[in-house]
């Protein structure tokens, strides 16, 4: 992590619930083109490029197509591949190739469009044989028996989970870009919603969208003399425990616990010094699970705590998602990650609108790919 690497522009699509005529290389440009200028350099100077592996236009050969497409001709680039982690998963490894000598300022880029469905693979693999033929067939099946397994492991409510969907609707009232922005439910109507896999309401599941985010990330000194108050990195982890959930070593804690953990060690924090907890929702049982891994509370009490906390708001003692999260904002595929490194970087820089967090300066970002599978987690802060 020497020399550690700052965030210095951020580029954010409003999400759309579904595209008609634009590519996903055209919202990668339109989104790229936002944290550019955002950041306030000159495209010439962007010499890392880092994307996600969902590029319609091509199956293989991504970082080539993007950097052609874009005009660039980066010393470094690669595709990153973990799911909804993999917007957190460019941030550390933007900043481990500029450690390494490889460049200097990189842009980190994730977006999809909604009007071609994305390819599925042929292949045999444990999730094909051991899973679908008995019924776990997508993400609504194998996160329900993750939050049966909590349920019947700790006697948790379904009120206990709603109540984050209904925090999520809450916050997502103070960001017009949200895609449930003047759509607020409250914990009666989550529970009133339609029952997609049980104990799973429809409001518990993230809605998809259409919608890209990017990140520039440079070193600390370049960082200081650019537009924005530089946001760092201080601290990141990462871990992949399995891929099918019936192959998953535990249903009720997953890899976000030993990433949380060595992210923290990394900043010299606890937990409890964190200003602002951005954490991955694709469903009501992974932020549970996360707060409970992140040792913010014991197995088990998630909502106990949440009570204590005073809620997810920005008034919170550690606020959570104030940008509504993927549960309230929606999840622009693969690039859902990256909306909460987007909001952490607001919030740190002071620059959340109608939802800003009272002398924000850390933020512990968590992304989530597969069923609780692969895990990435940054600490972000206003210092080094």
């Amino acid at each position: 992590m020497s020399p550690r690497a700052a965030l210095a522009g951020i580029g954010e699509l409003k999400p759309e619930r579904n595209t008609h005529g634009v590519t996903t290389m055209e919202l990668l440009m339109r989104v790229s083109a936002e944290a550019i200028a955002d950041a306030g350099v000159a495209p010439q100077e962007i010499d890392g490029l880092l994307v996600g592996p969902q590029v319609g236009e091509t199956p293989q050969h991504v970082p080539a197509t993007v950097a052609e497409y874009f005009g660039m001709q980066p010393s470094m680039s690669n595709m990153v591949d973990l799911g909804g982690a993999s917007g957190p998963g460019m941030i550390w490894r933007a900043a481990a190739a500029i450690a390494a000598g490889q460049c200097e300022t990189v842009l980190c880029v994730i977006g999809n469009h909604r009007n071609m469905p994305p390819p599925r693979s042929p292949n045999r693999n444990p999730a094909r044989e051991f899973d679908t033929p008995f019924g776990a067939s997508g993400a609504n099946t194998s996160y329900a028996l993750l939050m049966q397994a909590h349920m019947a492991a700790y006697g948790c409510r379904a009120e206990d989970y709603a109540a984050i969907a209904a925090g999520s609707r809450s916050n997502a009232q103070n960001n017009d870009k949200a895609i449930f922005h003047g759509k607020p439910a409250s914990v009666e109507e989550v529970l009133a919603s339609p029952l997609v896999a049980s104990p799973l309401h429809l409001f518990e599941i993230v809605m998809p969208v259409a919608g890209a985010d990017a990140v520039i990330v440079t070193t600390a000194e370049k960082a200081a003399r650019l537009r924005h108050p530089p946001v760092f990195l201080n601290g990141a982890g990462e871990k992949i425990t399995h891929r099918a959930v019936s192959q998953a070593p535990s249903l009720t804690s997953g890899p976000l616990k030993p990433s949380i953990s060595r992210a923290l060690a990394q900043a010299g924090m606890r937990i409890q010094d964190i200003d602002f907890l951005s954490l991955y929702d694709c469903y009501t049982i992974m932020v549970a699970a996360t707060i409970e891994d992140a040792g913010l509370c014991a197995p088990g009490k998630f909502a106990e705590w949440l009570k204590d906390n005073g809620g997810m708001s920005c008034e919170a003692r550690q606020p959570i998602n104030t940008h509504g999260g993927q549960l309230g904002f929606g999840q622009p595929d693969l690039a859902g990650g990256m909306t909460h490194v987007v909001e952490a970087v607001r919030q740190i820089r002071g620059t959340a609108p109608n939802r800003q967090i009272k002398n924000c300066r850390s933020a512990l970002v968590t992304g989530n790919g597969a069923t609780m599978s692969e895990a990435v987690v940054l600490v972000l802060g206003a210092d080094l």
